[in-house]
């Protein structure tokens, strides 16, 4: 059953979640030197110019999701084309985890400094919505499946003999997400990754702040 203050809770969490993801996406390409985001208005934490309606949706309800792709040309990337896709595509989900990681370092100072206040109980939701929703939003999109930026990871890391392979599973991407979303297969990978990232940055936050909290 859905709560309703976590989903309310979900949604300023879910925007920033996005925002810092597919500005990650479009800052990395265009540091690469493709001008396609920038042009196509995606270089921005305005978190309405990347959302998508479905992927909003599961976001909200269930923690997990996608917002609109950042369009990318590769062949405008300095360098080598194969290790700029991987790094576009990798910087999205490691924004997310970041994001959570200093929204977990706000809580505990949050906590520590504001005591038993009557803003406690409400900015700790605040702050929990925001270290889950960035946990899920990193887990689910390092996913290796399409059109997921696991995906496109895992492209730029398995050699070209296999090139085929991923052809026929990009095809099928879309259809073999839509199933996994509505099984209880994601619960199973995702909610035991999520907690252990979860207590792993609690741990780390109140060890690397304990000298300022007493």
């Amino acid at each position: 059953m859905f709560n309703l203050t976590t989903i309310i809770a979900n949604i300023p969490a879910l925007l920033v979640g996005f925002a810092f993801h597919e500005y990650a996406h479009a800052w990395v390409a265009d540091r690469l030197g493709d001008p396609t985001p920038r042009s196509q208005g995606r270089l921005t934490l305005n978190p309405f110019v990347h959302l998508d309606i479905f992927g909003t949706l599961m976001a909200v309800l269930y923690s997990f999701g996608w917002a609109k792709p950042v369009m990318t040309q590769p062949h405008y990337f300095k360098g080598n084309k194969e290790r700029g896709r991987v790094l576009v595509s990798v910087a999205g989900p490691l924004a997310n985890l970041l994001v959570a990681f200093i929204a977990m370092m706000l809580w505990v100072l949050t906590l520590a400094f504001l005591e038993d206040s009557s803003w406690t109980g409400t900015l700790s939701t605040i702050f929990m919505s925001l270290v889950i929703m960035n946990l899920g939003l990193g887990v689910f999109n390092i996913l290796p499946i399409p059109p997921l930026d696991g995906f496109s990871i895992l492209r730029g890391v398995v050699p070209g003999r296999y090139s085929k392979v991923l052809d026929t599973l990009e095809t099928y991407g879309m259809f073999i997400l839509v199933i996994i979303l509505f099984t209880n297969f994601l619960g199973v990978i995702l909610q035991p990754a999520v907690s252990g990232l979860y207590a792993f940055y609690r741990d780390t936050a109140l060890f690397l702040l304990s000298p300022f909290i007493g």
